[in-house]
């Protein structure tokens, strides 16, 4: 597998993409996208799982269960969320609009949306501006930006790998920065691939690749109404159809968890507000549900977020958030570290270097590790620090 340097959503064969600033957004900036297979292809995807779901949400499950799909179109800027009828009512207009520039049945379009809840979209400019958009193979780099709310910056992945002795793609962007917590939080994502991927083993490859990325980060507790992660295969490499169990299967599967890993990770990052990334390592755990447990409780409790905004290596922080994880733990076994400095060993609590563990703390990465000496499991989570500016934006956010 090899990282393809300025690798994006387009980056594998048969796709492009396009984009345009419909006056969506307060800030004039690029708002409304398409991204787009030239070919047939299988769709999979997974959903937020908060109960108040946005119309594009609705709309895309339903067209994500005929495992077929040319591409979506997404706008941000509005959620296009807690917006009844009118609001399924926009959504299926937009997928009509794009299928209709493309000379394509309307099923085979998926719609996304991101942005404030409860306004209806502004459907006389998204008209105008899905008319507008100029699809072209290097366009993912604008439509990475079209996605971005209160992002910072794009994300956006690529890697080759051999399949079926035949080279392939998997590429994807993603947005995310605030409201995002474990099991699909406000973001969208979209990976597109080129290999011949089998639809049923696509949807579980999609689903494997969630569970160690996007649903192990956190930055503020809060699972939006909005989440969508697809994933598109148009089999433009010309590889033998990807079937579960195979040794091509596996390469894929690896292939997709590190996109998928990278882009979760690039969310966690650019949290809002944040200056600091968090990696939380658990090992030794009972099983592998509990190692989550554990590494995603740290990742989200805002005392120990905030702990690593200021660089205090407060253990207890992070002990507690272990023990109310719901996995099991025993803090007499327990060994916590921040970097390579043990702040507690076998359960005791140890004499050390302050200022080491304070630099530990101090730079854009801070890793902590806890070994719980129950089992074999382990598990990965991502987060960021809590900052004042986290409530600046939050705090004014529709004003």
């Amino acid at each position: 597998m090899e990282v393809l340097a300025g690798g994006g959503v387009t980056t594998a064969k048969g796709f492009r993409a396009g984009a345009v600033a419909a006056g969506i957004k307060k800030s004039g900036d690029l708002d409304l996208s398409i991204v787009w297979s030239d070919y047939p292809a299988r769709v999979a995807g997974v959903f937020t799982q908060n109960k108040v779901r946005a119309a594009p949400v609705l709309l895309s499950e339903e067209r994500v269960r005929r495992r077929q799909a040319r591409g979506v179109v997404v706008n941000a800027g509005n959620a296009n969320a807690c917006t009844a009828d009118q609001g399924l009512a926009n959504a299926r207009e937009m997928a009509q609009l794009t299928a209709a520039k493309l000379g394509v049945d309307a099923d085979d379009v998926v719609v996304a949306s991101t942005g404030v809840i409860g306004v209806q979209l502004p459907m006389e400019k998204i008209r105008a501006g899905i008319q507008s958009i100029d699809l072209s193979p290097d366009g993912g780099a604008r439509a990475a930006r079209a996605i971005m709310t209160t992002d910072l910056r794009p994300k956006e992945r690529a890697v080759r790998l051999t399949i079926d002795g035949r080279q392939g793609t998997i590429g994807g962007m993603a947005k995310g920065s605030g409201m995002i917590h474990p099991n699909m939080a406000t973001m969208l994502a979209f990976i597109t691939t080129d290999a011949a991927v089998d639809p049923i083993f696509l949807q579980t490859a999609l689903r494997e690749a969630t569970n160690v990325s996007f649903n192990m980060i956190s930055v503020d507790g809060d699972t939006s109404t909005n989440d969508t992660l697809l994933v598109f295969a148009n089999g433009a490499a010309g590889n033998g159809l990807i079937r579960e169990g195979t040794a091509d299967a596996a390469a894929f599967q690896e292939a997709l968890n590190d996109v998928a890993i990278d882009l979760a990770k690039a969310v966690a990052r650019d949290g809002e507000g944040a200056t600091k990334l968090i990696e939380m390592q658990v090992t030794g755990a009972e099983s592998s549900e509990d190692a989550r447990k554990a590494a995603r409780a740290v990742v989200s409790s805002s005392l120990f977020k905030a702990a690593v905004y200021g660089a205090d290596p407060n253990w207890g922080r992070i002990l507690c958030a272990l023990g109310y994880s719901g996995a099991n733990v025993d803090a007499a076994r327990a060994d916590i570290r921040i970097g390579d400095v043990y702040l507690m060993r076998g359960g005791e609590i140890q004499s050390f270097d302050r200022a080491a563990a304070v630099a530990q703390m101090a730079g854009p990465d801070v890793l902590v590790s806890a070994h719980l000496h129950l089992g074999d499991a382990s598990a990965r989570a991502w987060g960021c620090d809590l900052t004042e500016g986290y409530v600046d934006i939050n705090g004014r956010y529709t004003t």
